[in-house]
């Protein structure tokens, strides 16, 4: 059903237009065209064949700057030769595992590459994860190497995994290899291309228990197409990856890449001020971020915002959670017009793009889904509802993953998948995403969805970002418990609050109790952890 539709909506003319915006579609011999060809029928458009037509296209291009330094786009691929070729004599074979415990840095990619190389399927693990989340991953999904930081030595040896390889190094003498060793202990010419293509597998983000591996194979054109639609990102920009690499968003933005012939700006952690120093001294014209990162940014004193030029920003390509509030606003009107929000999930990859336009006239809003990605709200049954109802949202699109690595899938409707969230269509077109499926609270016979009153709350002057949740209550079933973070210096008491939202909302949906935390708990990709916050009074921390 879904490729009806996609085959439909798709004309050859929409790819060349959007690739040409691009800059994609360039001149190039025919000798380059024709190893260009080779490499990518040998290869994929995956990782392995991505970077290795890098190093045909443009081998003295750099490809990555991190702490260490530059990297040309020829050396990455001699690099990844050579890993691979160390990898293999850990026993890493077609099919094989290798699971990547790295922030980001040229390692992260180093070993992606050359994983690929091998036709080992790539597991990415949270930076984040506590030893039992890490233990478990690793026993489901029995990688035979395990690629890390050696600040996760601690975590990793916990695991019982075959053979450990280090990927930063903060001391000098190790007991275990590293890929520096790896490198220079093996050839870097080029490899015989393998039977199978990697597959990679992207964790969910665990906010409701053990994080899930959810595959897929690689991303063709069309998903690039789709978007660079509503991204207008262009060949050879530099492009500050912030968000990590790990995630759906910044390995998206990884592969787009090699395709994009981008130079990476990689830093190991984020820090609001570094972040825009980075930006304005290694003169990016695009960021790649998730939205906590930007409330970072905007939480620094007014003077440190005004003292970074961020002019040369074309893009700023922000996804992973909603964008809380005003947020967008406040941003654009401080760094100008260069937001864009994606909308989408670990399971569905994207489903809607909300530019500076759409973010003017309805911050809320997830924006439009683009080129030959469906969008559809479903009600219980599965059928489709009016505009401006609301329902399941369901997304067709050229990555959907391929069911969990340790069972289950998500549920599709005629080709569409389902994302998780409800939500609807305005009459203005735009895609509104209204909360989690399983968040929706009834309380008094009224539906509830937490995410409205965060924004509402997020909106008030005094506060910096709220997670509502619903909680047991004896009269009404349930009811709203909202967790507020406040601005530094602000004071603020919960009857004004809840007067805020009465007067912005109707009455039923006012919080019946408000708790002021310092912060929130999240995990590494910014999402709020909803089950780490107190269900009942005597787990609050305040009140």
């Amino acid at each position: 059903m879904f490729q009806k539709i996609l085959t439909g909506a798709a004309a050859a003319g929409t790819s060349a237009k959007v690739l040409g915006r691009a800059g994609i579609i360039r001149p190039y011999s025919p000798v380059v065209l024709a190893k260009l060809a080779k490499t990518l029928k040998d290869w994929g458009p995956g990782p392995a064949g991505g970077f290795a037509s890098l190093a045909i296209r443009s081998p003295h291009g750099i490809g990555i700057i991190d702490e260490l330094g530059e990297l040309t786009f020829a050396e990455m691929q001699a690099r990844s030769n050579a890993l691979a070729r160390g990898l293999a004599a850990l026993g890493v074979g077609e099919g094989d595992g290798v699971a990547i415990m790295c922030r980001n840095h040229r390692g992260f990619i180093d070993a992606t590459n050359a994983a690929a190389k091998l036709g080992a399927d790539i597991l990415y693990l949270n930076t984040a994860f506590a030893g039992p989340q890490l233990v478990e991953v690793l026993e489901r999904d029995k990688p035979a190497v395990v690629v890390y930081d050696e600040e996760f030595a601690g975590l990793v040896g916990k695991a019982d995994v075959a053979h450990r390889v280090i990927g930063w190094t903060d001391s000098e003498s190790h007991d275990v290899e590293t890929i520096e060793s790896l490198i220079a202990a093996h050839d870097s010419a080029d490899l015989t291309p393998p039977q199978r293509h990697a597959r990679i597998v992207i964790l969910t983000s665990g906010t409701t228990g053990t994080p899930k591996g959810a595959p897929r194979s690689e991303a063709g054109v069309d998903a690039a197409v789709s978007l660079l639609s509503g991204l207008p990102l262009r060949y050879g920009w530099r492009t500050h990856i912030a968000a990590p690499l790990f995630h759906t968003w910044g390995f998206g933005h990884l592969a787009l890449s090699m395709l994009l012939g981008s130079t990476i700006v990689l830093r190991r952690r984020f820090d609001p001020e570094s972040c825009l120093e980075v930006v304005q001294q290694e003169k990016c014209q695009s960021v790649v971020v998730i939205p906590v990162m930007l409330q970072r940014i905007l939480a620094l004193p007014q003077e440190t915002q005004d003292a970074y030029d961020l002019s040369l920003v074309e893009v700023v390509a922000s996804s992973g959670s909603a964008l809380p509030g005003d947020l967008a606003l406040t941003w654009m009107d401080q760094f100008g017009d260069n937001l864009y929000s994606t909308y989408g999930s670990t399971e569905v990859a994207y489903a809607a793009i909300a530019g500076p336009r759409d973010l003017r006239a309805a911050p809320s809003s997830a924006g439009h889904p683009p080129y030959a990605t469906v969008v559809k709200i479903l009600d219980a049954g599965g059928k489709e509802v009016p505009a401006g109802e609301s329902g399941r949202i369901f997304v067709g699109n050229g990555l959907l993953f391929e069911g969990y690595t340790g069972g289950g899938h998500k549920e599709i409707v005629d080709g569409l998948m389902s994302s998780g969230d409800m939500g609807r269509f305005g009459e203005d077109g735009r895609l509104y995403v209204e909360g989690r499926d399983d968040d929706m609270i009834v309380s008094g016979g009224e539906n509830v969805f937490p995410q409205e009153v965060e924004d509402c709350l997020a909106r008030h002057q005094a506060v910096v970002e709220v997670a509502a949740i619903g909680v047991d209550d004896a009269e009404f079933g349930k009811r709203l418990r909202a967790f507020v973070v406040l601005r530094e210096g602000a004071s603020v008491g919960d009857d004004e609050l809840k007067g805020w939202v009465r007067e912005n909302l109707a009455r039923y949906k006012v919080p019946r109790e408000i708790v002021f935390l310092d912060e929130l708990p999240r995990n590494a990709t910014g999402k709020v952890l909803k089950r780490e916050l107190p269900k009942d009074d005597s787990e609050d921390s305040s009140a």
